[in-house]
């Protein structure tokens, strides 16, 4: 009987370490990240929602207002109600989950606001510390980098 206890005891703990570890790693994407995509620089938070899931958003765009000092929106957005969003504010991955098997987040889509586009997303840290993030939409792929600034 100690021994069925102590097993299990020794299996609770080795699991609840497991996890623990698991959460740090799909954690690791949390933070600030600088892109430039397509001529246009901006920085991305990226946060952990309340499901566990994460969510990308744009917080700074360099030209992020017109000529005449109005802000730019995000007028490709296939959802008309989002194209009165500031370029600066847009949710860029909301949904991205951390699959512990592959060492990558995905299971959702990103959205391209210089296109106008949603595709298929996964991302990993490369070798270099950089974010890796590669759309896919009917069976073309772009990847692109974001350098993590914390």
């Amino acid at each position: 009987m100690r021994n069925l206890l102590a097993v299990l005891l020794s299996t609770m703990i080795f699991a609840v370490i497991a996890y623990g570890q698991d959460n740090s790693v799909a954690d690791s994407i949390v933070g600030e990240y600088y892109t430039d995509h397509q001529g246009e620089s901006s920085k991305i938070r990226i946060t952990k929602s309340d499901d566990g899931t994460y969510m990308a958003q744009v917080f700074w765009v360099k030209n992020s207002t017109d000529k005449a000092g109005n802000p730019i929106l995000d007028t490709k957005n296939p959802d008309k109600s989002l194209r009165h969003v500031p370029c600066d504010r847009i949710v860029l991955i909301s949904g991205l989950k951390y699959n512990a098997e592959k060492k990558r987040w995905g299971d959702t889509k990103v959205y391209d606001p210089t296109r106008g586009i949603r595709a298929n997303v996964t991302c990993e840290f490369a070798e270099d510390g950089m974010l890796k993030l590669k759309g896919s939409l009917l069976g073309f792929s772009q990847t692109v980098f974001w350098q993590k600034l914390n």
